[in-house]
């Protein structure tokens, strides 16, 4: 059964792990950003009282919807990753012919999530969220069955459309609408378990793909996503959320997106969060070839990427200890501040190679916290109750950059003339997000 949402936006609003004002305070915590012209103005951050605990139904749904980050991400996103050179082998195509057309899938699920955090808002979760589980079933079996590279595009495209329904962007829209006070657990939960879905469902692609073609693997697939996640999006989620009567002193405007739209808060935020990823995962995802060019052997390379990729667990859980009385810009100005300084690092220090690898995990680490981070973003800012539609306008740039970014590594190092000097521009780029995360 659904519950009322606990945050009540009209006071206010409530950001990640923060509660909303009590009835006694209301006139003096006023409306939320969007609410106002004035959404620029500097405002002092709202008390962050003590963390509330998940009853037991919250606690059941929340594992839920953590099992069905683990088999969207898993199937949606890192089974392509795993089978795409099988999948090359097998059709003839180009690997880069394929990647591109899983791209496509992402960019498709950023200009989406638009819409998808609108019709979140205004309808809840159960419809969306299920009719996209059942439009993710159909690209999965799209892709298995698909005849040429044109259709594969296709497939991947509708797959896309599925990811902004089912991925981050939707589940945290759930969490901060249902949550309001408290966010912070579950949020860091949702998180560890999409990043648990590639060690569960990477060896399982692979043994499929040990005992089948890719195209029955794929139809494999499809049946478990429709198994798993159609009774979880169908049975643990809100029809739809609690209506909110509006307070007298705080109008809802008529378009609250638009309104946040108009503020430079949000542009700053837009451009620190674009510097951020840009920077960390251009760096990061290109850690192999920079570490062989100081020196590493591939294979302690490889392994040297895959505990960057562990350091992210680390890094969500220290969102868990994320001081509670802390202006909402000051988070996101701490990201990209360590992920400059250790960005900076891996492209001056020559070894020796423990040390690389220390400082990559840590690097990892800062890239866990700003998932979270940026979840938490507008709400901080502008409150829960347009939640999804703001924070759709502003992951789509995000998302997009997130898809072009494994390819914008590489191309700045071969215009510059490597790996350590990439990796020294993109530190610069954190630097830069640092100050402007200041105006966020």
């Amino acid at each position: 059964m659904p519950e009322p949402d606990p945050a009540d936006p009209q006071r206010g609003g409530v950001s990640a792990g923060q509660a909303s004002v009590p009835d006694s305070a209301a006139p003096a915590a006023a409306a939320p950003a969007a609410s106002t012209p004035d959404t620029d103005a500097p405002r002092a951050p709202a008390p962050r009282p003590k963390r509330t605990r998940l009853t037991r139904g919250d606690a059941v749904r929340l594992g839920a919807l953590s099992l069905l980050e683990v088999v969207a991400w898993g199937i949606l996103y890192y089974a392509m990753i795993v089978a795409a050179p099988e999948v090359a082998r097998e059709t003839g195509w180009p690997v880069l012919a394929v990647t591109s057309a899983f791209s496509a899938g992402l960019v498709a699920s950023a200009i989406a999530g638009i819409p998808v955090g609108r019709m979140l808002d205004a309808r809840g979760p159960r419809t969306v969220m299920t009719a996209g589980t059942a439009l993710g079933v159909a690209g999965v079996v799209g892709v298995a069955l698909a005849p040429n590279l044109w259709v594969f595009l296709a497939a991947w495209i509708v797959c896309g459309l599925a990811q902004s329904t089912l991925l981050y962007q939707a589940v945290f829209t759930v969490v901060i609408r249902r949550h309001g006070a408290g966010t912070q657990l579950p949020l860091t939960v949702l998180t560890l378990a999409g990043g648990l879905a590639s060690t569960v469902f990477a060896p399982i692609v692979a043994a499929l793909l040990g005992g089948l073609d890719w195209r029955a693997t794929f139809l494999v697939l499809a049946g478990i996503l429709a198994v798993v996640a159609l009774p979880v999006t169908w049975f643990s989620l809100e029809r739809r959320w609690p209506e909110r009567r509006a307070a007298a002193s705080t109008p809802e405007p008529a378009d609250p997106v638009r309104a946040v739209l108009r503020t430079r808060r949000f542009w700053m935020l837009e451009i620190t969060m674009l510097g951020i990823v840009a920077a960390s995962f251009s760096a990061t995802l290109a850690a192999v070839p920079l570490y062989m060019e100081k020196g590493f052997g591939f294979e302690l390379a490889a392994l040297a990427l895959g505990l960057i990729g562990a350091g992210q667990v680390v890094g969500r859980l220290l969102f868990l200890v994320v001081p509670r009385r802390v202006a909402p810009w000051m988070p996101l100005a701490i990201v990209a501040v360590v992920t400059a300084v250790c960005l900076g690092l891996l492209a001056v220090v020559p070894g020796p190679p423990w040390l690389l690898v220390a400082i990559g995990m840590l690097a990892g680490a800062v890239r866990g916290a700003q998932t979270l981070v940026q979840a938490s973003a507008v709400a901080d800012r502008w409150g829960t109750r347009s939640y999804g539609a703001i924070n759709g306008v502003f992951a789509a740039p995000v998302t997009i950059m997130m898809a072009l970014a494994p390819a914008i590594g590489p191309a700045v190092a071969g215009g510059v003339g490597g790996y350590a000097a990439m990796t020294a521009i993109m530190a610069g780029v954190a630097l830069v997000a640092a100050f402007t995360a200041r105006a966020s």
